[in-house]
């Protein structure tokens, strides 16, 4: 394949999927390029990292700034960079003509890691090399060479970390970013005298901690077999499912697919891309409250076998006070399943505008009346009836009840202590509640256009009426996130609660938490679980009895397989403009689950 051609596969790639899975779902070719994906590994040694700086961890104490100096293969490596953590790009462009860059590391001056890639071309240039020393006297640089060796020589004077990478092209550029982050491991050490300082047998090796970004082939999976994703997919869309719909594979901790299909809505007017934030709903309960949970169980801050009563002064005078909060997690407390709070607003409890008598913003140009949740909800819930007590009903008030214990015990707000504790640290860039408040709105697809309630299209607030009446920060409802985020967390999970060289959890509260736990229902604590009864093939035909994850009412689905060490996504927008059933009635979600099932189980033959 000429090189042009193969830039123009990458620059599709690029601007549509921003990942390295292949855009063509195409064995041959995948093959092809996972052979050119090894050869870079083989080819890329990691210097200059005695204080182990490399795999890059500890991200919640990181600020980190990508700069570009002019490198040619400069976007996709930003772009896989910013799958890792959020990576700020600041071009130099500016500063072309100057014989120096002081300028620029005085922008750089609110940052404490400083990414620098550049090639054998560039290396000529001793104002970059004298950038680079000059920067490293206060900031954690690393920088990522690439091209002809006999260049290192140039670095001899500087001990920052250095990722060299013999091959110069679109693929190293790929694969270099996620060395530096650990979703590749450095086992090359250098087989020649290149300088005084860079002689045969320097190096340092790692272990790979975070998902790798890669082609199907790389762990064994044939692409062909995964075509009928797409297939299901589009049809799913052309019969009004849903107008677009996201799906990542996670396989063996790499992310081996990961498409995005149709648009934002049925105007066809912006196409959905894997970056694309959707609201998460219901699998905030897996994804927020469940986490939050597991965090203060370990802590032991939370006993599951204490009565909510304990934890909730004003449940002590309801019907609520002697409910386990066991029974809580399990949906099988007795709690009804949920109660219509919008249906309850009257004229008088919502304005237009916000003011201090109408602070909570409910949507666009809907705010409701101070105290409406306190004052009316809250108490609403804690003295609704214990119908079924021992029974399994799933219900949204239980996680209600979760996020005030949640914030008793932590003394935060749910929302605070989820991006405290797991999202930023993890790496999960987007997933948080109030997406408005930290990226435009053009980054979130939009669910429902309430024609009843609020009276707009809900872009970038929750589609659930009680958590969008609460603020929007729900214990049940009000996350939202990428598929990339989702995957993140669940490969955490799936690693028994380590990810990115930190421990989140014990193994044995991950296996506690995720599995069967119920004596008259299939679920975990938090976590839905696979159906023992088979004539529900849920969550699909094929599923491990091990499988766990949950659903969301938006059209979403997240599920992790430990028996096939497999994580699916799909996440979708069915509620719009309004509800669709059709992402049911055509079972897309546990179709296209099957499809992976059935394509990861012929690796096993």
């Amino acid at each position: 394949m000429k090189k042009n051609s193969l830039s123009g596969i990458f620059a599709i790639c690029l601007t549509v999927v921003t990942t390295i899975t292949a855009c063509a779902q195409d064995h041959k070719q995948n093959q092809t390029r996972l052979n050119k994906i090894n050869e870079v590994v083989k080819s890329t040694v990691l210097l200059n990292n005695n204080q182990n700086y490399i795999p890059i961890i500890g991200l919640s104490e990181k600020k980190i700034v990508s700069i570009d100096l002019g490198y040619k293969n400069q976007i996709g490596f930003d772009s896989l960079l910013n799958k890792y953590a959020p990576v700020v790009s600041l071009s130099a462009t500016k500063y072309s003509d100057s014989s120096t860059l002081d300028d620029l590391e005085d922008d750089v001056k609110f940052y404490n890691t400083i990414i620098v890639a550049l090639n054998s071309e560039m290396v000529g240039k001793s104002k970059y090399i004298n950038f680079i020393a000059s920067l490293s006297k206060s900031k954690d640089v690393v920088v990522a060479f690439f091209g002809n060796g006999s260049a290192l020589g140039s670095f001899d004077q500087i001990n920052t970390p250095l990722v060299w990478s013999a091959e110069d092209n679109e693929e190293a550029a790929l694969v270099v970013p996620q060395l530096i982050f650990g979703g590749v491991a450095a086992d090359q050490l250098l087989t020649k005298n290149y300088s005084t300082k860079y002689i045969q047998g320097t190096g340092y090796t790692t272990k790979a901690i975070r998902l790798k970004y890669t082609v199907p082939e790389d762990a064994g999976v044939n692409s062909d077999d995964l075509k009928e994703i797409d297939d299901i997919v589009r049809d799913g869309i052309a019969k009004k499912a849903a107008p677009g719909m996201v799906v990542l594979v996670a396989k063996d901790g790499k992310v081996i697919y990961n498409k995005a299909f149709g648009y934002h809505t049925y105007d066809n007017l912006q196409p959905d891309q894997v970056t694309d934030i959707f609201d998460l709903a219901s699998v905030t309960k897996t994804t927020a409250t469940t986490p939050s949970v597991m965090r203060l169980v370990e802590q032991q801050k939370l006993k599951l076998d204490t009565n909510v009563g304990y934890y909730i002064a004003k449940a002590r005078q309801t019907p609520m006070n002697h409910t386990l909060v066991r029974d809580v997690m399990l949906h099988q407390a007795g709690f009804i399943p949920y109660i219509p709070f919008h249906n309850f607003v009257k004229e008088g409890d919502y304005a237009r505008d916000s003011s201090a008598a109408y602070p909570t913003k409910v949507a666009d140009n809907y705010y409701i009346k101070k105290g409406f949740f306190n004052d009316f909800m809250w108490p609403k819930m804690l003295n609704s009836p214990i119908k079924t007590k021992g029974t399994y009903v799933y219900s949204d008030i239980s996680m209600y009840v979760m996020q005030d214990i949640i914030e008793h015990i932590s003394e935060m707000p749910e929302d605070q202590y989820v991006q405290k504790n797991f999202y930023v640290p993890l790496g999960m860039q987007t997933a948080g509640y109030l997406p408005r408040n930290r990226f435009p709105k053009y980054r979130i697809v939009p669910t429902e256009d309430d024609k009843v309630f609020r009276k707009t299209l809900l872009e970038g607030y929750v589609h659930d009426q009680g958590a969008a009446l609460k603020g929007g920060v729900a214990g049940h409802a009000g996350l939202f996130g990428t598929a990339n985020d989702l995957a993140i967390y669940n490969q955490m999970l799936l690693n028994k609660g380590t990810y990115g060289g930190e421990q989140y959890f014990t193994p044995q509260t991950v296996e506690m938490f995720t599995s069967k736990q119920s004596n008259v229902s299939r679920r975990g604590l938090g976590f839905d679980r696979w159906d023992p009864d088979l004539s529900k093939k849920y969550p699909s035909e094929l599923a491990s009895p091990q499988t766990f994850g949950h659903t969301g009412y938006t059209g979403i689905g997240v599920w992790t397989d430990p028996a096939r060490n497999m994580i699916y996504v799909i996440l979708t927008n069915r509620v719009n403009p309004g509800v669709s059933e059709m992402l049911g009635k055509l079972s897309i979600r546990p179709r296209i689950q099957d499809v992976i099932n059935r394509a990861i189980d012929k690796t096993k033959k």
